[in-house]
């Protein structure tokens, strides 16, 4: 018996930047190794990535993160894939990939969404989600009507982290937490249900979906092309995974509904797990949480990708306008007041309308640089504070706290900002990378090092910081707030004309 401290990798790949994650069985997270996700954008609203670029590109960073942490491959002890939930990634009827993975940003199913959505009261006492544009589904049956000579090779469909594990270990499986959250599932039962594929008209589908596993077990281990490409050791357990957001909960302690989980990043999510299931007209979808009893999820690509993008946009070259050192020391310096333009972060998607499209509103000729970007910062926030709302309607009372993750966390100002606009205390925890904590805690208790994820949560995670609401930035931000709310109700009406007006442009 040997006392030799565990290390697990996670190879979490996010819609804007894919990073490998060493973590020991205390929490020290030894080292990071990322680099951008290479979308490709082939039409405007489509997101895709190549899968053998995506491949080559993780085994550089296993092999980046292995160096940095001092290790070699056969001192890893688990494996766990953590990927973007939604999205949609497909083998032929051989096994392997034959065309590119679509990224959960991709909104080129929009029409057909919100044909779906007006009739999910069918479904809903089903699967107990609302249609999303990126759905397995949705993207499915866009591509039989619109690209059947593909969808005719489709063999086996996967979530972006059980793709990644089929690189791994050469299994098809597929996580029941992503499934569940992509409207396919039956979360009486936790299994597929024809019904559902019949509802979207792709039940030839049913076959192609692979047996369902939990995020905890178990799924082959890494063989020797995998290790050849990655550096790890041939044999190496790999475990099922998880959904990032179901990861980032976790890593943070949001174990009961006493404290929401919120993920800023590429995606706008706001979460807490519940042992009952949000109603219909809750607006939250549902789905398997690795603990037991379900996740409730508002969210939406609403979030911090916004900013990267804007930055970009904001330069004729594409490079950043400003570097985020500025930028933090803007917030710093100016408050809630400091502008008076609303920024709609709707430039991967809405969570208003199918159809709503990203907007600054408010511009003078007096508007300054600094006061849109600020502006983008705060229409981050009112986002995520819309969907929190949404959850405050299902629970029926405040959580003590919510405890924040995702790329805002490196930004002091930005915490203190979700603080004041959602007027709740704000923690933060130690580690940086909070999917590959969430990875690691998974292997640990799927090789049985820890019995519970409470257990792994005790011994790998502690808070870093609290931020406490300021009263007055609260009571401004509470004004600016009701009129984003008031703006987008008035455009409701409109965005549908606006999608018209953008479609004969494309003929």
């Amino acid at each position: 018996m040997t006392n030799a401290t565990k290390h697990f990798l996670t190879i979490d790949n996010g819609g804007t930047n894919t990073k490998v994650i060493i973590v020991d069985q205390d929490g020290r997270q030894l080292s990071v190794s990322s680099f951008p996700t290479d979308a490709i954008e082939r039409r405007p609203g489509f997101r895709e990535v190549n899968p053998g670029q995506m491949w080559r590109d993780i085994g550089k960073a296993v092999k980046a993160a292995l160096e940095s942490a001092g290790l070699d491959g056969s001192q890893i002890d688990g494996v766990v894939p953590v990927g973007h939930g939604k999205g949609l990634y497909v083998l032929g009827k051989d096994g392997k990939p034959f065309m590119d993975g679509i990224l959960s940003s991709d909104s080129r199913a929009a029409d057909l969404a919100n044909e779906f959505e007006s009739r999910v009261a069918e479904i809903y006492p089903i699967s107990h989600q609302h249609v999303m544009v990126m759905q397995f589904p949705v993207l499915l049956r866009w591509l039989k009507d619109n690209e059947p000579e593909q969808y005719a090779r489709i063999g086996h469909v996967l979530s972006n982290k059980d793709f990644i594990r089929h690189f791994l270990t050469g299994e098809i499986l597929e996580e029941r937490g992503d499934a569940s959250g992509n409207n396919l599932v039956n979360l009486e039962t936790g299994e597929y249900d024809s019904r559902l594929f019949d509802f979207f008209g792709i039940p030839e589908m049913l076959k192609c979906m692979p047996k369902l596993v939990s995020a905890t077990d178990r799924c082959g281990s890494i063989t020797a092309e995998a290790a050849a490409n990655t550096g790890l050791a041939e044999g190496t357990p790999v475990y099922a995974g998880l959904f990032d957001i179901d990861a980032c909960a976790l890593a943070t302690g949001v174990l009961s509904d006493d404290i929401f989980s919120i993920t800023a990043g590429t995606w706008n999510i706001n979460v807490f797990p519940s042992k009952t299931m949000a109603p219909l007209d809750g607006g939250c979808m549902n789905s398997v949480f690795p603990t037991g009893g379900t996740l409730v999820e508002a969210s939406s690509p609403t979030s911090a990708g916004n900013l990267d993008y804007v930055l970009r946009m904001m330069t004729a070259d594409g490079s950043k306008a400003a570097s985020y050192d500025e930028l933090g020391a803007m917030l710093e310096r100016t408050d809630a007041k400091y502008t008076d333009v609303l920024f709609f972060p709707f430039l991967y998607g809405s969570n208003v309308n199918l159809g709503a499209e990203g907007a600054f509103i408010g511009l003078r000729s007096s508007s300054e640089r600094d006061q849109l970007l600020r502006a983008v910062y705060e229409g981050v926030v009112f986002a995520h504070r819309h969907h929190v709302e949404q959850l405050l309607r299902v629970l029926g009372h405040k959580p003590k706290a919510i405890r924040i993750s995702g790329g805002v966390c490196n930004s002091d100002p930005w915490v203190q900002m979700f603080a004041d606009v959602l007027n709740l205390p704000v923690e933060t925890v130690a580690v940086t990378e909070l999917g590959g904590l969430g990875g690691a805690m998974c292997a640990a208790v799927g090789s049985g090092l820890y019995g519970s994820f409470q257990e792994a949560f005790d011994n790998m995670s502690k808070l870093a910081k609290r931020f406490e609401p300021h009263a007055d930035q609260t009571a401004v931000y509470d004004r600016k707030f009701e009129a984003y709310e008031a703006l987008l109700t008035a455009l409701d009406g409109g965005w549908a004309a606006l999608r018209d007006m953008q479609n004969s442009l494309e003929r």
